[in-house]
């Protein structure tokens, strides 16, 4: 879906489809068929964007076969559906039945990221829609805190590769608990000399929160920094106000489950890097917990715990309720749908709740001034 600001800047909204299993090019076709083109049609739109993700197995058949592109770039038109942005985040693996630290290797010390995330950027240069002013790959922050020792000069290498393409392709690094960028302070700190035409930031909102970061203060530290806000993904965290209160432990105890990371914090990091460690007596639980969960937006969990959609509407205000439009890509990004503990059961569920999701960030972004605009 597209969006105008007032300032005439046009906002695409996506969602990220990590959230679907698919490692291979026929996978990735037939989820436009199973998901995508049903979410566009519940909405009720004639077009909407999709935030792709290509496994490395994906992308390395594409950069071989340029009839393949053509391919899917056919299907996404044929089925009212665009991408201007891939979250290359998860290298591949991403639905594996443990994925947990997994998923920050390889790391930004390692050249077959960079391949990775060029072969990306180029793949996404051939997507774009004709009228998409850029594109966008959001990728890891460069590495998990304890195995980061440096990037060896791949992000140089990574903004002249991005430098040479014919449209233009922006990398942005996502912030995340645990890592060697887990704050927008050690953005600032750490992306401080890196090339800012083509690398920035992606703030993930789930992040954000769990990082107990005030929206306005981190989009002004970034800012400070000269490092823009590439994209931004739409996601809430779980939060649970009296972690030490029984029946909130047995609720927090239902969402503890072995695919994903759950790093949890009780204040300001450092925290425990997954939920199971925190129940366990890793936070001390005198204070409010939020935990890496992206949970759906549109709707708390069961009380007693709740969400942090508050610090997304926060960040969406400081974004896009000002004379000008801070950013202009925005994905949805739960990909943790099979793996709530009321996970949907079956494909229609899934779709219904994606498409609630797009929806409500929809009817965000309208009440902060944004028209949709039609296909």
């Amino acid at each position: 879906m597209r969006f105008r600001h007032p300032d005439g800047t046009v906002v695409h909204l996506a969602y990220c489809t990590n959230v679907h299993q698919a490692e291979d090019l026929d996978g990735v076709l037939a989820q436009l068929a199973r998901f995508g083109e049903p979410v566009r049609e519940r909405l009720g739109v004639d077009r909407l964007g999709l935030g792709l993700w290509l496994a490395r197995p994906v992308a390395s058949e594409l950069v071989a076969d340029p009839a393949a592109v053509t391919k899917l770039k056919a299907e996404l038109a044929a089925r009212g559906l665009e991408v201007v942005t891939f979250n290359g985040f998860p290298y591949q693996g991403f639905h594996d039945p443990v994925v947990k630290h997994k998923v920050y290797r390889p790391d930004w010390a390692a050249p077959e990221r960079t391949r990775y995330t060029l072969d990306l950027a180029r793949l996404l240069a051939e997507l774009l829609p004709d009228d998409a002013v850029r594109g966008s790959v959001s990728t890891l922050p460069l590495g998990w805190r304890t195995d980061w020792r440096g990037d060896g000069g791949q992000l140089d290498l990574l903004a002249k590769g991005l430098a040479e393409q014919d449209r233009p392709v922006r990398v942005a690094f996502e912030p995340e608990p645990g890592c060697a960028i887990e704050t927008t302070a050690q953005a600032a700190a750490l992306l401080s000399e890196v090339d800012t035409d083509w690398l920035g930031v992606c703030l993930d909102t789930c992040h954000l929160a769990v990082g107990f970061e005030d929206p306005a203060a981190a989009l002004g530290r970034l800012e400070d920094a000269g490092l823009d806000v590439v994209k931004l993904q739409a996601s809430a965290a779980l939060e649970a106000a009296e972690p030490k209160d029984p029946a909130t432990r047995r609720a927090l105890e239902s969402f503890v489950e072995p695919r994903f990371l759950h790093q949890s914090n009780e204040g300001a990091p450092p925290g425990a890097d997954d939920l199971d460690l925190a129940l366990g007596g890793g936070l001390p639980g005198e204070a409010p917990w939020r935990v890496h969960f992206h949970v759906p937006l549109h709707a708390d969990p069961a009380p007693p715990l709740t969400s942090t959609r508050p610090v997304l509407a926060a960040t969406l205000a400081e974004l896009f309720g000002g004379a000008t439009a801070r950013t202009d890509h925005v994905e949805v990004e739960t990909y943790t749908w099979q793996v709530l503990p009321d996970a949907p059961a079956d494909d229609a569920g899934l779709v219904a709740g994606i498409a609630a999701e797009l929806d409500w960030t929809r009817h965000a972004l309208t009440t902060l001034g944004l028209e949709e605009v039609s296909a």
